[in-house]
């Protein structure tokens, strides 16, 4: 490599992501995907989150004695991707001390106060102002050597107005601005102002992308933010297409299956691997959550064939599930998220909820379980009131909710602003303004469907 150059910060990680507002599967698929990237390919993944856990998937990350995932909410490169800690003198040293830094880093040598703070840099452009400042109108410099003008102060040299940024400031919110300035270096300082590294604007313009494999959802407007500027390596994913273009072919997979934990176990079985019991059982519940302990109509006989492998890795002795078996893990985990009364309207609309766009209209609807679907009937006004306010934040032309009892396998259904066409819904009105559903507990398989027709018509 050539002296004072560095390799960039490509980023190695690959980031193994999940949709916002993650329910159990979207986490455990990111975490077990990431795991069996790693354990088969020696990849070096992230299992990450783009949102919030709920209450369902805190429950079984605590039982399990896993951590959450890293929280990765914006793909954009940030001042930390292109930062790079040069090593720096204060603000006394001499010059030479300067120049022994300069000559190693390509023409740059920070200069930091006593207390960490940047004072300013020494660059190959300050040493020579400040040549032709001091020798020009004083004729007493123009016999000193080499050597005696290195042994002036470092702080008589550098430049010092030189803007500074935090490491996770987005480049592109400002990269407009340093375009427009002069500098070629930039300081990347911490909340307290000391000193972290230094950004160059070579790098700036051209910052790395992170990698990204996104599971359990394809579409855009359900993923990270600035997907766009990342580097899409994979899907996972068992819901319906509604991808983005990319720029180069990726491995795409999505699959007739109840769960993307489904997907992830069984490659993990079709490997010859054997999942750890804690990610056994993490996997299994976010297979048995989204299938309703595989009563829901989404369930194949491939989510039940895989269920029982990874109850056959994951109730094994000694691991956090030793006493439990498909059925009592189940009930568990869906007890777990079917605290509704325990929960604010605008946590209950926000918790689970997924956007679209059809028939020139952009809407969403969350979905909450509970074990007493009539839990409801005193919080319809709030609950409406909250799916306003969660309209006209994301501008939407409609909201729903679907609260599902899981007991009993029925929904009801609260829309505000919905079109007329929805009228058509196969659904009983109640006195409320709600609509009874029986037997629909898939957002996915039954109610979707169903919405995207009518507005198609």
């Amino acid at each position: 490599m050539e002296k004072g150059t560095y390799q960039r910060k490509s980023s190695d990680k690959i980031y193994v992501t999940g949709h916002i507002n993650p329910d159990s599967d979207s986490i455990a698929s990111a975490i077990g995907y990431a795991w069996l990237l790693a354990e088969r390919d020696g990849l070096p993944t992230v299992a990450s989150r783009a949102g919030a856990v709920n209450m369902q998937t805190a429950f079984i990350l605590n039982t399990l004695e896993i951590d959450a995932p890293l929280l990765l909410t914006d793909a954009s490169p940030r001042f930390d991707s292109v930062m790079r800690r040069y090593d720096v003198v204060t603000p006394e040293k001499s010059l030479n001390e300067a120049w022994t830094i300069l000559s190693r880093t390509g023409g740059i040598a920070p200069v930091v106060n006593t207390d960490g703070t940047p004072y300013g840099m020494v660059t190959g452009g300050s040493l020579f102002d400040f040549l032709r400042k001091i020798i020009g109108p004083h004729p007493k410099f123009r016999d000193m050597t080499i050597s005696e003008m290195l042994e002036i102060q470092c702080k008589e040299a550098a430049t010092t107005n030189i803007p500074k940024f935090q490491p996770q400031t987005r480049i592109k919110d400002v990269i407009h601005r340093l375009l427009r300035q002069e500098y070629n270096e930039y300081w990347v300082v911490d909340e307290n102002h000391r000193y972290l590294g230094i950004a160059r604007q070579r790098d700036i313009v051209n910052p790395p992308r992170i990698k990204v494999i996104l599971v359990d959802h394809n579409e855009p407007q359900q993923s990270i933010a600035s997907l766009e500027e990342s580097e899409l390596l994979e899907i996972l994913d068992h819901h319906r297409l509604g991808n983005q273009p990319t720029n180069a072919p990726i491995k795409f997979t999505v699959d007739i299956v109840g769960s993307t934990s489904s997907l992830v176990a069984e490659q993990i079985s079709e490997s010859g691997l054997s999942a750890p019991p804690d990610i056994a059982g993490l996997l299994l519940a976010g297979l048995l959550s989204d299938t309703l302990i595989l009563t829901s109509p989404t369930t194949t006989p491939r989510d039940k064939a895989i269920a029982e492998v990874l109850a056959r890795w994951a109730f094994v002795p000694g691991s956090p599930l030793e006493n439990d078996n498909l059925q009592s893990w189940g009930e568990r985990i869906l007890e777990a998220g079917a605290g509704l009364l325990t929960q604010d309207p605008e946590t209950i609309v926000r918790a689970d909820m997924k956007s679209y766009e059809n028939g020139g209209l952009k809407f969403a609807v969350a979905q909450v379980e509970t074990t007493d679907l009539y839990q409801i009937s005193d919080y319809v006004d709030a609950l409406r009131e909250a799916l306003e306010g969660l309209k006209k934040e994301n501008g939407l032309d409609f909201a729903g909710l679907m609260v599902t009892d899981v007991v009993e396998g029925s929904s009801r259904l609260i829309f505000v602003d919905a079109p007329p066409v929805l009228d058509e819904l196969p659904y009983e009105p109640l006195p409320d303004g709600t609509l009874l559903a029986p037997g629909v507990v898939s957002r996915k398989k039954q109610l979707l469907p169903i919405l995207l027709s009518l507005l198609e018509a």
